[in-house]
């Protein structure tokens, strides 16, 4: 475990949710399976399955929930120095997934013990030291002192990597507006989807308007996902489009766009070029689509890299 006044190369912040999925939709007696996701730990545990040593801000109950969530971001092979313990509820959502990998969600988080992620919780030596900060709009979503966090973050990083992540039942697009074009001006990289986050956030119709109006912004890399179809880059550098890669397996879709933003984010800091990370980004998404959960499937980067070369060289990846 690093050190927390070691260098990581990635930290994340935000929210880490209990995780209650369903084969059926929800009713009294269907069975379920409990799992640990949300955005922030989806993010983090691609990162650090693509090489990258990664350090998680989020804020956990303190009782054996919070310790049995801690030891699962343990697991997925990620440093727990920055997670703080407090009192109060743990956020909670129940997912359904059909059999095309589509989702039903129902959250239980208002008032939880993650939104009282706050500025104090930023440590300045820490978020500065690090290769790349990755925050998203849910985390700027959940309460004032938590998007307070996010700003503060930003205003640290070296690198700030922005993930609009709209959510119309968590925020209004007013406010998701406002976040975002305050935080594109400090941010390296921007992750937005077309044609929802960008028709709704930035008023554009294609994806290429939208890569041109937050470079307007200041922000450094825009890599616009557009869903099966694949992800519009653009940089000072660059102006590439790479072709989304097919699933082996769809089985939840859940965590597929943090797969993809965590791992573009740890190859770019690793030391790989735009469109090259950018296309371990697709091939990762592809894979965590064929488990279940936001964590359930977390490909190791050899396999990532295999798949992204179009042959998983006769292996399947192991859930996590």
């Amino acid at each position: 475990m690093n050190n927390i006044h070691n260098t990581f190369d990635v930290v994340v912040m935000g929210e880490i949710l209990v995780e209650v999925a369903t084969d059926q939709p929800f009713s009294h007696g269907v069975p379920a399976q409990l799992g640990i996701s949300g955005d922030a730990l989806n993010v983090a545990a691609a990162a650090a399955s693509a090489g990258a040593t990664v350090g998680l801000l989020a804020i956990l109950t303190d009782d054996d929930l919070g310790q049995a969530i801690a030891a699962r971001i343990a697991e997925l092979g990620i440093s727990t120095d920055l997670v703080k313990f407090r009192k109060g509820q743990q956020g909670v959502y129940l997912v359904h997934s059909d059999p095309d990998g589509e989702r039903e969600f129902s959250y239980a988080r208002t008032g939880s013990v993650g939104s009282t992620l706050g500025p104090d919780d930023v440590d300045p030596a820490v978020f500065a030291a690090a290769g790349a900060v990755v925050a998203g709009g849910i985390a700027c979503a959940i309460s004032g002192t938590s998007r307070a966090a996010v700003v503060k973050a930003a205003s640290l990083a070296k690198r700030f990597v922005y993930d609009p992540n709209y959510r119309p039942r968590l925020t209004t697009v007013e406010d998701a507006t406002a976040a975002l074009t305050e935080l594109a001006p400090h941010a390296f990289l921007v992750t937005p989807s077309y044609p929802g986050e960008t028709n709704a956030l930035l008023g554009v119709s294609s994806a290429e308007s939208a890569a041109a109006k937050l470079r307007t912004l200041g922000t450094g890399n825009v890599a616009v996902t557009c869903g099966a179809k694949g992800v519009q880059l653009e940089s000072d550098a660059v102006s590439a489009w790479v072709p989304a890669i097919p699933a082996p397996a769809v089985v939840d879709q859940t965590g597929a766009g943090d797969a993809f933003v965590g791992t573009l984010t740890a190859r770019l800091m690793l030391g790989d070029d735009f469109p090259t990370a950018a296309r371990y980004g697709a091939a990762a998404s592809s894979l965590v689509v064929g488990g279940k959960g936001g964590t359930g499937l977390i490909p190791t980067f050899e396999q990532t890299r295999a798949h992204a070369a179009g042959s998983l060289e006769g292996t399947a990846p192991s859930n996590a």
